[in-house]
């Protein structure tokens, strides 16, 4: 027969005499020549250095058919200095292999098989050739000096091409892989290779390989073309038609000779010999349904519900907005406009006095101050409205190197009982620009962040497509939905509600801004002498950082894994820490941290976030030393906010402490001077004191996820103590801060619940995180995550409301 040509008739007539020669002999013949084989009858015979076996099978295809052929082979012997080498010689390529076949595991471990079946590389005919004869040779042969005995058995394969929407079942096992054809139907541009198993192991793999010979469908060989990921129990691969221009493909799944690439246990490094395993059992009863995906009109559903459900809100801000227009009108009208109509922010009619229980007066403003009796609307207020400016000649130096400013520090917040006005005396120019300098900073922040994450994502992405390891990237495979180079596109467009409502939550702080600003043009005794200081800075900058949280947890679903969670929690920290700061600012305006120690202090966090990523798995002394820095951290904390900033923290901390606790605690036990506060930082610290203990014992692996956990609960600590102390002030929950709180509640709520349906995790191999993949939920598009995106962007935006 010529080199890739088809073979004449005659040859075709000589090989059916043969055959049937053969079968009347039942001898195999001599070595040498090519002998007549016949498919499903079992061969036996011995070969070695002088005597080898060529067996010709001779097969007819009919236009458009596709046959697979299939070899079973097997030797008793286990001398692997002189193994059985199998060739088979097809039209188009050669497939080779040895018996005992050898498998090599980790630390040099090996593992034997004497039985081995292959699937051969199927040709198809093209419909204008007409039925077309085929001839496979099977050399048998041996470098042996002695005889060695083999077995050999040819088959067609009668299910080789899998169809649509009907499962299939079969087994495999190390040296006996699997692999079966599909065609994409005319009506269908992506489908899902959906593969199930009753077992965990042994661990396997399933690849999607393009029409090519050979096929690789060994374990050493399977990721050197196609997609690939392993399975335990389930797996899941999207396969687009434009993938592959000859609109059909291969799927192959291989048994691996072990378990540790799943999760399973680790061989132990053997020294001295090699140990070699023989005959492993290690079959796998697999099922495989190929279904189809969805379409493309079901991606603009979903990107139509997704910027609709957001818009939503901004429909419902504008219908507010006028609302509150039309109420000032009609009051204004009327002749009853009051203070807070035109700023739209909560103010009194006349001011908050001391009238309040005494020990209650938190966050109280008096009409005269305790100092020296004078009024807010004293000198020290600063210049009158209309000086609104943001000139930086002023500093905030210049006002407390004033010794009369020093001197009421020291004296006025060390008083027992504190009223808001005791904490706003410094010009309001000079800390609202105090507060701007967090929105400028974050922006800054952001995009020297924002860039290299993006970069980076952009790479693993690349790597993943280049490749075709899916097991780089922990997806929900059973929904995800590619679009473009992205793997799954519904996990990055879910976060698109964070950057609307971000955007959104500016646009109303910018309205009360202005509102704000022109109120003080009209009325400035009103605007500054009653209800909270306004100061907006920290409110931009927690509407950038929401923003920045979409960017960052869409970057994060590009290819999420262990490695890029941190991503996804960066800014979770920032969010945190701005409203603890803004709680804490509308009380304490002037004793606030500055833009730059709160964000130095965020990235001393984010610093230990990648340590704990890198060392925080078994590493216990990285765990002792976070210890000891949290419980310091939340001690020296506790001092600031205790004696409301006048505790110095230097090199003398140590001995004064030590005389604090001597007078007040052994020489006389008296009572806390502050005991409201004391109460909050008793109860903090036990809190982050129980976090740091449980650091310790249990050495988290989700280390970004337990400090996000340290932030939020000392966030909701310092919630629950603010309202609480505003109930204790006899301060009122207006209605509609009362419908944010209820809205926040029942959203988060509802947003918790999707988050803890836990449908991959990185905290385990690949394999086992596939186990925990389920169907999309939502519109046939969005999984239990995705809803989670968008429950949880509308919940803090109800909190920063």
């Amino acid at each position: 027969m010529a080199s890739g040509g088809a073979p004449v008739p005659g040859a075709l007539l000589c090989a059916l005499l043969w055959a049937l020669a053969a079968a009347v002999a039942g001898d195999d013949g001599p070595g040498g020549s090519p002998l007549p084989g016949a498919f499903g009858r079992v061969y036996r015979g011995t070969v070695n250095i002088n005597a080898e076996r060529v067996y010709a099978f001779a097969y007819s295809s009919e236009p458009g058919q596709v046959d697979a052929v299939r070899v079973y082979v097997n030797s008793s012997s286990e001398n692997l200095q002189y193994p059985v080498l199998f060739v088979v010689r097809q039209q188009k390529g050669v497939l080779s292999w040895q018996v005992p076949l050898i498998f090599r595991g980790l630390y040099q471990r090996t593992y034997n098989y004497q039985e081995v079946s292959r699937t051969l590389c199927p040709s198809e005919p093209t419909p204008e050739t007409g039925p077309s004869d085929q001839i496979i040779f099977v050399d048998v042969a041996s470098m042996a000096p002695f005889n060695i005995a083999y077995e050999l058995l040819v088959t067609r394969l009668e299910n080789f091409q899998l169809e649509t929407n009907k499962a299939f079942n079969f087994t495999a096992s190390p040296s006996q892989p699997q692999y079966f054809l599909y065609k994409f139907p005319q009506d269908v541009d992506s489908v899902i290779i959906k593969v199930v198993s009753d077992a965990v192991y042994p661990c396997s793999v399933v690849s999607v390989q393009d029409i090519v010979c050979p096929v690789y469908d060994l374990d050493h060989n399977v990721e050197f073309n196609g997609v690939y990921q392993s399975m335990t129990k389930q797996a899941a691969i999207t396969v687009q038609r434009k993938d592959f221009p000859g609109e059909q493909f291969f799927v192959v799944f291989v048994i691996k000779p072990e378990d540790y690439a799943c999760g399973g246990s680790v061989p132990s490094s053997i020294h001295g010999n090699v140990n070699r395993t023989w005959n492993l059992q290690r079959t796998k009863n697999l099922q495989v349904t190929i279904v189809p995906s969805i379409k493309k009109s079901v991606y603009v559903q979903a990107m139509f519900f997704s910027f609709l459900s957001f818009l939503s809100f901004y429909l419902g801000s504008v219908v507010v907005a006028f609302v509150h227009y039309i109420r000032v009108r009609r009051k204004a009208s009327a002749g009853r406009l009051s203070p807070e109509d035109g700023s739209g922010i909560m103010a009194s009619s006349h001011p908050i006095t001391a009238s309040t229980p005494e020990g209650s007066s938190y966050g109280a403003i008096d009409e005269s101050s305790s100092s020296g009796g004078h009024q807010l609307s004293s000198p020290e207020r600063g210049p009158p409205a209309g000086s609104d400016t943001d000139s930086s000649v002023e500093e905030e130096s210049d006002f407390d190197t004033m010794p009369e400013i020093e001197s009421d520090k020291n004296v006025i917040r060390t008083k027992v009982f504190l009223y808001l006005s005791d904490l706003s005396r410094k010009d309001r120019r000079i800390v609202s620009k105090k507060y701007k300098i967090y929105f400028w900073n974050i922006i800054t922040i952001a995009v020297f962040y924002a860039l290299p994450v993006i970069q980076l994502v952009i790479t693993y992405q690349t790597v993943v497509n280049v490749t075709g390891n899916q097991d780089i990237c922990y997806y929900n495979f059973l929904c995800a939905h590619p679009l473009g180079v992205l793997s799954a596109f519904n996990n990055i467009l879910s976060n698109v509600g964070h950057m609307l409502l971000g955007f959104l939550f500016l646009l109303i702080v910018l309205r009360r801004d202005i509102l704000h600003r022109r109120a003080m043009e009209i009325k400035d005794v009103y605007t500054l002498d009653y209800g909270i200081p306004k100061h907006f800075g920290l409110f931009y900058a927690m509407g950038i950082a929401l923003m920045m949280e979409g960017v960052l947890s869409a970057c994060y679903h590009v290819c999420p894994n262990y490695s890029n969670f941190q991503f996804d929690t960066s800014f979770m920290y920032m969010i945190a820490g701005l409203c603890m700061l803004k709680l804490y600012q509308t009380r304490h305006p002037d004793i606030n941290a500055s833009a730059y120690s709160a964000y130095a202090s965020f990235a001393v966090v984010i610093c230990l976030a990648v340590l704990g990523v890198v060392f925080g798995k078994n590493d216990m002394w990285f765990w002792i030393i976070f210890s000891m820095i949290h419980v310091l951290a939340s001690l020296a904390l506790s001092t600031q906010i205790y004696y409301m900033g006048r505790f110095k923290i230097d090199l003398g901390i140590f001995r004064r402490a030590a005389m604090v606790l001597y007078t007040d605690c052994i020489q006389q036990c008296s009572r806390p001077m502050y005991m409201d506060r004391m109460v909050l930082l008793i109860v903090g610290n036990l809190v982050n004191w129980s976090f740091a203990i449980f650091g310790l014992l249990y050495r988290p692996r989700d280390f970004a996820s337990y400090i996000l956990g340290i932030f939020i609960c000392n966030l909701l600590l310092y919630l629950a103590f603010y309202i609480i102390m505003k109930l204790r002030s006899s301060e009122k929950l207006l209605p509609i801060p009362m419908f944010c709180i209820v809205a926040t509640a029942v959203v988060w709520a509802a947003a918790l619940y999707f988050f803890f349906q836990n449908l991959s995790s990185w905290e385990e191999t690949p394999a086992e995180s596939r186990e925990k993949n389920r169907p999309c939920i939502l519109l046939g598009f969005f999984d239990d995550h995705d809803v989670w995106h968008f429950l949880s962007a509308a919940a803090l935006f109800f909190s920063f409301l």
